[in-house]
């Protein structure tokens, strides 16, 4: 089994980085690229320091400056927004694991969850992910390296090199060889491009995503993944990722793993796909983040399912790549026959008799020279293992105290020596049964982890399948077909933990094999006729609109590219916009969860 790892050293550096920066304000400053020159020139002259040179945009640190003090400083006509470099960090919780893939190939569960071992990938349709993460080690031989290019971001260092195993874990599920070892992705050998804007610390800004994403694109990416987020929105990162899905790209984010109503960014922009994680039985998992799908106030409040959660995927004990050797699994051995584990700590064998120590809250002189059975309560797991130690013990098995494997580790102030590893509660009577115990934890190159951060690479691998085999598509057209072929789980219909459910592969395919991508609308679009009347009642906007040739039990009636209304396909539906004066608007029709659509009309106060 797997040593469980958690994210608490990323959590913490993020708080320490924090704190230390508090007197530092990092901005991002818009301008058009023929005068950045005297912008530039201008905040070095403020005192900023110049961190990020983008398309239409740098960002720069300013010391000792608030954001509304620089925005006075930089009263320039050639800027045209200053607004703050929101911090971006990654989404990932725990790691466990089962079987050995260092001498065969595993299949993660997910694969067979989401159907992508029913559809075939076509290398030939120049599919490519762009993952915009910690960077991939290149140390783990389980890619197609041939296929894979990257850029580094200011600071962080080689694209090959981890900044951290959430990256290389990230890209595996993507697209792992099919090679007869290691695991497989869900777009084996997928050709790939690395953006590495983040290091171990785990954090980067708004500014690196946005200039990340035009890296993408330079790249000639389709699909862009990016397994991060953080609080606050920021127009650059907003626009960058507007552009590239305006040129046919599809970009997915991950919700967020504090498993509350609170959205995320970059996943609650509306060009981009938020993502939640499921378990192997199609349960929501307990982290994943589930805003609401509302926005606006008042007489102006209106679902928007862009800006939810639209699906989701196996986020939960996530099989993948790690850097080579930096993962841990374990075998234990009790009386000659072996039993499932997770290694905890301390690499290193230990072999003895058996002696069961209870919760071990003492030393023990009967554990001297033994192999220490220890019950999971009352005291921290490194406790328990200090006192087998200065017991003598040469080793521990923790055993869970409810239903299931028990995943944790020693902590960061581990000072301990002897391997100790968790077992499942449901092996207790046996474990205590068995006179005699091998223990070993030893390197490897996979390892798991859970999080809305293993989900999202899941479907950007399950995108790039998918479209290797209609490439006529758009970004968008399968973005739809996602949500219309997604199996519903949770509470019927569209909700805020599923989006419309979990991503069905060989579902969505077919779909497509009955569709037509590029017609207007997208898929089987163009069927529907839209006809709209503009007119005032009491001096304020009312379009009154009216269809044809829908064939859902549910529509979406779109103004200007955001949801107005949604609900019961009635043929027609008058939009009071509630505003005096002139204006333009753009509306269209889709049938519900597809991106069958009428053509686009315009209203003209």
């Amino acid at each position: 089994m797997f040593k469980k790892f958690t994210v608490s050293a990323i959590g913490l550096s993020v708080l320490s980085a924090l704190s230390t920066a508090a007197h530092a304000e990092r901005v991002i400053i818009q301008v058009d690229n023929p005068n950045k020159g005297v912008v530039k020139a201008l905040a070095k002259q403020l005192g900023g320091e110049i961190k990020v040179d983008g398309k239409n945009f740098i960002a720069a640190d300013f010391a000792g400056k608030d954001v509304s003090e620089i925005r006075g400083l930089l009263n320039n006509p050639h800027v045209k927004l200053v607004e703050v470099d929101q911090k971006r960090k990654l989404f990932a919780a725990y790691n466990d694991d089962a079987g050995n893939p260092q001498t065969q190939q595993i299949t993660p569960y997910a694969v067979y969850q989401s159907q992508a071992d029913q559809v075939a990938f076509d290398a030939s349709a120049g599919m490519k992910v762009c993952v915009i993460d910690s960077g991939l080690d290149i140390s783990n031989n389980d890619f197609n390296w041939a296929d894979i290019t990257g850029d580094n971001d200011s600071g962080t260092g080689n694209w090959f090199d981890a900044g951290g195993a959430h990256g290389t874990h990230v890209a595996g599920t993507v697209g792992a060889a099919d090679n007869n070892f290691g695991v497989v992705g869900m777009a084996p050998g997928v050709p790939m491009h690395i953006i590495k804007v983040f290091n171990a610390d785990g954090w980067g800004y708004s500014s690196d995503l946005a200039h990340a994403t035009d890296l993408c694109a330079q790249a000639g990416a389709n699909i862009i993944n990016m397994s991060l987020g953080g609080g606050g929105t920021s127009t650059a990162e907003s626009n960058a990722f507007e552009n590239f899905v305006a040129n046919g790209g599809l970009v997915v984010a991950a919700a967020g793993n504090d498993g509350n109503a609170v959205r995320s960014y970059p996943a609650g922009y509306t060009s981009v796909m938020m993502i939640g994680a499921n378990d192997a039985d199609n349960n929501i998992a307990d982290f994943s983040q589930f805003p609401s799908c509302e926005t606006g106030r008042g007489k102006n409040v209106r679902t928007d399912e862009t800006i939810c959660v639209e699906v989701t995927a196996g986020g939960v004990d996530t099989l993948s790549t790690y850097p080579a050797g930096t993962a841990a699994a374990s075998t234990v051995s009790l009386d000659g026959s072996g039993y499932a584990s997770s290694g905890m700590e301390n690499f290193g064998s230990a072999s003895g008799a058996t002696y069961f120590m209870g919760t071990a809250e003492a030393v023990d002189a009967g554990a001297d020279g033994k192999v220490c059975l220890i019950d999971r309560g009352n005291i921290s797991f490194f406790d328990k293992a200090k006192n087998c130690e200065d017991s003598g013990g040469v080793g521990a098995i923790i055993i869970n105290n409810e239903p299931g494997m028990l995943f944790g580790t020693l902590g960061e102030t581990n000072t301990t020596t002897i391997p100790v590893v968790g077992t499942a509660l449901e092996d207790r009577a046996a474990i205590l049964a068995a006179a005699n115990a091998d223990v070993d934890i030893f390197a490897t190159d996979y390892g798991y982890m859970s999080g809305t951060s293993m989900a999202t690479p899941a479907v950007a691998g399950l995108a790039a399948l998918v479209w290797s085999n209609y490439p006529e598509c758009s970004g968008e057209d399968i973005r739809a077909a996602f949500k219309a072929t997604a199996e519903d789980s949770g509470a019927a219909g569209n909700d805020v933990y599923f989006g419309y459910g979990i991503v069905k592969a060989k579902a969505a395919y077919d779909y497509l094999a009955a569709s037509a991508c590029g017609d207007t609308g997208g898929p089987g679009g163009g069927d529907i006729s839209l006809s709209a009347n503009g007119y005032k009642s009491r001096g304020l906007q009312v379009v009154d609109l009216n269809w044809q040739g829908t064939s859902a039990a549910n529509v979406d009636v779109y103004r200007d590219n955001s949801v107005v209304f949604s609900g019961a396909d009635s043929g027609a539906y008058t939009d009071n916009i509630g505003v005096k004066g002139g204006g333009s608007y753009t509306y269209k029709v889709c049938e519900q969860g597809t991106s069958t659509c009428s053509s686009e009309v315009n209203v003209v106060f």
